[in-house]
């Protein structure tokens, strides 16, 4: 057993370029099957690591200096199988209000409840805008938003979950489920949620139809003045760039689909996603031929590249399901202040009975808690299922929910059927179906697909050309 570690603040590329991690991580998988008579290695990634060995397969394929000159043979001759555990394929839109906000849902919480603590400066602390500052320089973040557009995540007024049903009672520990390939998830019988407005100025705005939003287009506006002293900033964001009026043209502009949040985190961070761009790319390919996604910043986007040509190889998605997860949020404007980040998730947004879904300021959906089930279960569901135009070769997909359970009692720790995006690793069924793989077992031998939710039926509410 090999533990892959890397550097997560860096870029993918960048890990190679520092720390020549990719080459290491190539040298180890060919010396354990150079020692082991020739059987191929079973890889398992966990979460961001899922989309950096995306972009190892490709680059251990692609000739050198950029590449580590493998040829397309590599994968198929020394891996068996990528079990991914947590995998965020396409995105996550906690990722969104990290950038946008350095927010999520237990941080807009906390505000709500201790506002002077670590929103007001009281001590000079400037908490917010020193986090801010410091994940900023992570570029790995930016492999994190959405990818895929509207065309995966839904547009102003229709998303692939939006039937989907917050106040669906949880099985306790000891009920029995069957999962089945048609998968078997909740009907919606509360009103339907626009999750594919990620951000919405106002909780009205997340709700009413597109054709009664006033929009003011932001993009032409000009950044102005900064009113608001900065003399005092120790941690400088680029928000202290944006003056009244920008901050004032993004509120205007009402509410921001994955089509749209790359325009306007361009807007508020330009430098930080000028960085981004040279590393990542969150887009559908036209056409996988073109010479341009020979280059490194797609290889982590499964939208933008070609699986590896390995027939014999197998692609897991193993992901917990049944745990609230954020998916969409309500922003309000900051009362203006020194060294202030302009906008904040309003907590108080409720979605009482009728809503559900809403909960201080958060549209949740199913998913493991960090990562929605459509960006860790779309690929192997539908986009590379069989043959298609991201998976040539026909690289068999399984796809393997795990229905979270709560431990039962403090001597479980975290729990054995953990579906949370962390805990999910001592989950004993998780930990069989790696085990049994490894020893050499076959998705067709664990059962092929298990699905408790309704991953199948939104997938095929997405009309990508395969």
């Amino acid at each position: 057993m090999y533990m892959a570690a890397y550097d997560w603040r860096l870029s993918f590329q960048n890990t190679e370029v520092r720390d020549q991690t990719l080459s290491r991580i190539k040298s180890n998988i060919e010396l354990m099957v150079a020692t082991n008579g020739g059987k191929k290695v079973v890889v398992i990634p966990h979460s961001m690591g899922v989309l950096y060995f995306l972009h190892f397969m490709k680059w251990v394929e692609a000739p050198a200096p950029v590449g580590g000159g493998g040829g397309l043979d590599w994968c198929t001759k020394h891996i068996k199988a990528v079990m991914n555990i947590g995998a965020p394929f396409l995105g996550v839109p906690k990722a969104v209000a990290g950038l946008f906000s350095m927010e999520a849902k237990d941080v807009a919480i906390a505000r709500a409840f201790a506002p002077g603590v670590l929103d007001k400066d009281v001590f000079g602390l400037q908490t917010f805008q020193h986090m801010m500052r410091m994940t900023r320089t992570w570029d790995s973040t930016m492999s994190m938003i959405p990818k895929g557009g509207d065309t995966i995540w839904g547009g102003l007024d229709w998303s692939p979950e939006g039937d989907f049903d917050c106040s669906a009672k949880k099985l306790k520990n000891n009920d029995t489920q069957t999962a089945d390939q048609s998968g078997k998830g909740t009907l919606g019988t509360t009103k339907r949620v626009n999750y594919g407005r990620i951000i919405s100025f106002g909780k009205d705005v997340s709700d009413i139809h597109s054709f009664e939003i006033k929009r003011v287009d932001f993009q032409g506006a000009v950044k102005g003045n900064n009113l608001i002293n900065t003399t005092k900033c120790d941690a400088w964001t680029e928000y202290q760039e944006m003056g009244i009026e920008g901050v004032k043209a993004v509120a205007d502009y009402k509410v921001y689909t994955a089509g749209s949040i790359l325009d306007l985190l361009h807007y508020v961070a330009p430098k930080l996603m000028a960085r981004g761009d040279a590393h990542f790319s969150h887009g559908i390919a036209d056409n996988l031929d073109d010479p341009k996604y020979e280059h490194h910043k797609y290889w982590s986007n499964p939208l933008e590249t070609k699986l590896p040509n390995a027939p014999d190889m197998e692609i897991y998605t193993m992901y917990g399901v049944g745990v609230p997860t954020e998916r969409a949020y309500v922003y309000k404007l900051t009362p203006a202040a020194e060294c202030y980040i302009p906008f904040q998730i309003d907590a108080s947004a409720e979605g009482g009975s009728e809503n559900p879904c809403l909960k201080g300021g958060v549209f949740s959906v199913d998913g493991d808690e960090t990562v929605p089930i459509l960006s860790a279960g779309f690929m192997c569901a539908k986009g590379w299922r069989g043959t298609t135009r991201f998976n040539p070769s026909g690289i068999r997909t399984y796809i393997r929910e795990y229905d979270h359970a709560p431990p039962a009692n403090l001597l479980e720790g975290r729990g054995t059927q953990s579906g949370a995006h962390v805990d999910i690793m001592g989950n004993f069924a998780l930990i069989e179906d790696v085990i049994r793989v490894a020893a050499g077992a076959t998705g067709e031998d664990l059962g092929g697909d298990r699905v408790y939710s309704d991953i199948y039926k939104w997938s095929e509410k997405i009309k990508l050309q395969l």
